[in-house]
């Protein structure tokens, strides 16, 4: 088990509703910035590196690095940080890592591009 999924496992056992209530969190910050078609993946059963994909498309990449700063900057004032951020320059794809909940925000051709919905087709949707 790496290091992340055993993060990833100490969160579940300690609180396990807690990635669902920060997942609903970024999914509204996200809906408030004007986020499109917010889609919630629960990855629980399908893989040990995170338990939600919140999948968010931005009109362009100015509205997505407006999404992606405004989760941050919420989360960084409660004192959560992402793990990891990739994209942010480009803006195109741009993700939040926060361990439970990865936070994908996506222009709307890089979101037909990678389709994740369909590549993780068996996940079942949280309805929001």
């Amino acid at each position: 088990m790496s290091e992340r999924e055993a993060a990833v496992a100490k969160a579940r056992a300690e609180a396990p509703e807690a990635s669902e209530a920060l997942t609903r969190r970024i999914a509204a910050m996200a809906d408030e910035k004007l986020g499109e078609d917010i889609v919630v993946l629960d990855m629980r059963e399908l893989v040990s590196y995170t338990d939600f994909l919140v999948l968010v498309t931005a009109r362009n990449e100015r509205l997505a690095k407006a999404i992606v700063d405004g989760v941050h900057l919420q989360l960084k004032g409660e004192g959560l940080l992402p793990s990891r951020t990739e994209g942010a320059q480009e803006a195109r794809w741009v993700l939040l890592d926060y361990l439970d909940c990865v936070l994908h925000v996506f222009v709307p051709e890089a979101r037909e591009h990678y389709r994740l919905e369909q590549l993780w087709g068996e996940a079942p949707r949280l309805e929001l």
